[in-house]
């Protein structure tokens, strides 16, 4: 089968019945650099989703998933200048519904002035906010997506078993739905869910996955990415790209 003609220009293909987006989060400086390599290898862009504040000094890791050196923003934006995707993953990787909304809705603002502020060519009309945990309630996601295009974060407004959202066919706001595994290594995870979604009629599987090699919770295996992405160019029902990048060429 032909491989997808996918290059770092990007391009959503609508005669493609599948997509899958491999969403990064946290922001790992080593594991996020390699990310973006092993993607680059095959004309991919990478899906990174990076915490704000994670490169501060103030910085406190909220457990010890995020323990592991953070990148800061001029590593977002050598990556974000070869291609690939980086968007906000909050200020400070707390989960917002445990807070008195206002307070919450203060760290939203946040972390996208400092997007703003920081990352090149950043508009929040444009951007993925990915809430921290997956975790949100329907006042904050109404709050959000009144700053940006998209959410990404647990829940509803997936399809079926294969939890796969709808190809996207109107303008927006979108609320995105997404699975994750952790704490241990999900190799075998992702294999079971992208199989699974590979034998449906196919949507838009969004896998929220983390560090590489052990950095981050529920990380995955460096050659296991190399060997995943090889074999998904070869299926040519489906396209594999970042969350914002397939909301630029909806049907």
């Amino acid at each position: 089968m032909a491989g997808l003609a996918v290059g770092l220009e990007g391009c959503y293909q609508k005669s493609k019945t599948h997509l899958l987006t491999l969403s990064f989060d946290d922001g790992f400086r080593k594991s996020f650099y390699r990310i973006a390599e092993i993607h680059e290898e095959y004309g991919l862009k990478a899906c990174l989703n990076v915490i704000a504040s994670g490169h501060l000094p103030s910085f406190i890791p909220p457990d010890i998933y995020q323990t592991v050196t953070l990148g800061n923003f001029n590593d977002w934006n050598t990556l974000k200048s070869r291609g690939h995707e980086i968007m906000p993953h909050s200020w400070e990787h707390l989960d917002l519904t445990e807070m008195p909304i206002n307070l919450a809705r203060e760290k939203i603002t946040k972390c996208l002035e400092y997007f703003d502020e920081h990352l090149e060519g950043f508009r929040a009309s444009d951007a993925v906010y990915n809430f921290a945990f997956n975790a949100s309630t329907p006042e904050l996601e109404q709050f959000a997506l009144s700053k940006v295009r998209a959410i990404r974060t647990g829940g509803s407004h997936i399809l079926g078993d294969q939890k796969s959202n709808p190809l996207p066919s109107v303008d927006g706001p979108f609320r995105l739905g997404c699975i994750s595994y952790g704490p241990d290594n999900a190799d075998g995870w992702v294999e079971e869910k992208v199989n699974q979604f590979m034998d449906s009629t196919g949507g838009w599987l969004i896998l929220n996955l983390h560090g590489l090699d052990g950095e981050g919770w529920g990380p995955i295996s460096t050659g296991y990415l190399d060997n995943l992405l090889n074999r998904m160019m070869k299926l040519d029902y489906l396209e594999l790209l970042p969350a914002g990048e397939v909301l630029k060429h909806k049907n």
